[in-house]
Parts: structure tokens; sequence; C-alpha cells
């Protein structure tokens, strides 16, 4: 739904040289979120500071070590597991987070230095997107690794209404299951490599074909570009099809119904009955040929 290309929007200092070390702490990630901060601070001409160490937490964050500071930048979750209080900031995050927001906490030496928020570009078109699979009767339900307010903020802005936020990359697969077992048809979208179990879950997987490779393998649809108005159509289109398929059945059956009798009483011509039977695979190609001018 977003363009994959994260801004750096607001930057809360609570110490002195917060930035300094968030940016270089995010200098050994290649999360996009990362690559954000990085950018900012690039912008604000800020030097790096050299790593003496380096690791990157799944889901949560980084933690690096600074001139001899340990440094945490990520989520509330990394801080709470270190002990780290940020209560009294709770406010400042959810005004963010309500604006659709990713708020990264910043802590040096156990202590919360700063918050950055981060922010992702909606595509023009997945508003458009969105409205169209709900007139074609499709429920929409998105997934996402961002917190609770963020996530909410997003669909809102999009017209989503059913959210699943902060999931974990192998929980996308158990919701798609957990969708089947209420009977329900599911398509997955998709464009990571942690989107990949998910998609081959799926009773469709649709990747998008500016992805990663693995989805596209593991996907029963690529998308060409990244446009989400493609889905309603692709939709469509295979709606279309299966008309067009079902009307070829029923003609070619009742012609045949009729003619097959006919032919075997000896009523017709050998030539006539031939070139009943070329008629009719000629008109079920031609009707075929029909979707050719379907413009969606």
């Amino acid at each position: 739904m977003t363009k994959g290309k994260p801004e750096v929007t607001d930057v809360l200092t609570f110490q002195e040289d917060m930035l300094d070390y968030a940016v270089s702490a995010e200098s050994g990630s290649e999360h996009p979120l990362a690559r954000a901060i990085i950018d900012h601070g690039k912008q604000q001409e800020i030097s790096m500071k050299p790593l003496e160490h380096f690791s990157a937490i799944p889901r949560h964050g980084v933690e690096a070590v600074i001139d001899r500071k340990t440094v945490l930048v990520g989520t509330r979750k990394l801080m709470e597991e270190r002990s780290i209080n940020v209560s009294q900031y709770e406010a400042q995050m959810a005004k963010l987070e309500q604006q659709g927001k990713t708020a990264m906490l910043v802590a040096i030496d156990g202590e919360l230095a700063g918050i950055i928020a981060v922010a992702d570009t909606i595509k023009e078109t997945s508003k458009e997107a969105i409205q169209a699979l709900k007139q074609l009767d499709v429920e929409v339900y998105m997934a996402t690794g961002d917190n609770k307010r963020t996530a909410e903020a997003i669909a809102k802005e999009v017209g989503v209404d059913q959210v699943y936020a902060e999931v974990l990359p192998e929980d996308k697969a158990n919701i798609v299951e957990e969708l089947q077992k209420q009977g329900k048809l599911v398509a997955m979208v998709g464009d990571g490599i942690n989107d990949a179990p998910a998609l081959a879950k799926a009773d469709i997987g649709m990747a998008i074909g500016t992805g990663a490779d693995v989805a596209i393998e593991t996907a029963d649809v690529t998308l060409v570009g990244g446009d989400l108005a493609h889905i309603p159509k692709a939709i469509q289109l295979s709606r279309k099809t299966m008309k067009n398929i079902r009307q070829n059945l029923f003609w070619a059956l009742f012609y045949n119904t009729i003619g097959i009798p006919v032919a075997a009483s000896g009523l017709l011509e050998p030539w006539i009955a031939g070139a009943a039977m070329a008629f009719s695979s000629v008109s079920v190609v031609a009707n075929a040929l029909r979707l050719k001018r379907v413009t969606i």
C-alpha cells in the first residue's frame, strides 16, 4: 500500500547528540527504516561514529556499542525487554502513531534519549484499489508488522476495515490459515521474502512484480509493477474468463447434444456433419477471443 521509501518526519531529542548516536547505530542495518534515519543524518551532515559492536534484533530494532556507550534503536517492546522506562513519553508516541508514523525509540546507556518518527508515503492508487475490491464484494484485510496505532491510521486512510498489527513474518501464514478455516477463499498479496509462506498457503498467491524473487516464484499470479490497482483488474479478468469458459461449455454441449443424434441417424450428409462440427469449434474459439477486447 505504501511506496516503500520511508522518510524521517519528526525528531524529539531528550539527550545531546542523540541523533548522532542513532544514525551511527543504524549504519549497520539494511532495514528500510534504518536507511531513512541514515539518509536524514546525511541531510543533517552528521558524521558517523565508528561501531564497536552491532547486532540486529529481528522485528524489534538494533543494538550497538559506540564510544563505549550501549545504544538501542527500536520499538517499545525492545525498550521493555531492556527495562527502559518510556511511560512519560507515551502521549507523544501515541500522537505520532495516530498520524500514521512509526515511532523509533532511541536509548543510550539505559536511558531514553529521543524519538525518531518515520513515515512511508501511501501510493496514490492504493485507496482506489481498495474501493474497487470492495465493489467486487472482496473483503480486504491488512497484515503488518507496524504497531496497532500506526497500522490503524494507515488502514483508515486507504479504507481497510480489518487490520492485523504487530504481525511477525511467520504469523502471516497463520492468519491465512485462520481465514480459510472460516470458510473464506483467501488471496494473499505480498512482495517480500517473509511473505512467501503466506503466498504458498493462500488459495491464490499474488506477488508484486517489483518484489523479491522468492515471492514471485512462490505466488500463483505476478502483478506487473507495484500498482495495487492491478489486483481488482486481475479478479475482474479472471471472472470474465470463467464466465466465457462456462458459455463455451454450455453451447458446445447444447450443440453436440442435438447434432450427434441427428448425424448418427444418417439424416446428414458427411460433408454437412463435418462442416457443422468445424463451425462448432470456430464458434467456441471466436467466443474465447472476445476476451482480447475486454477493457477494465
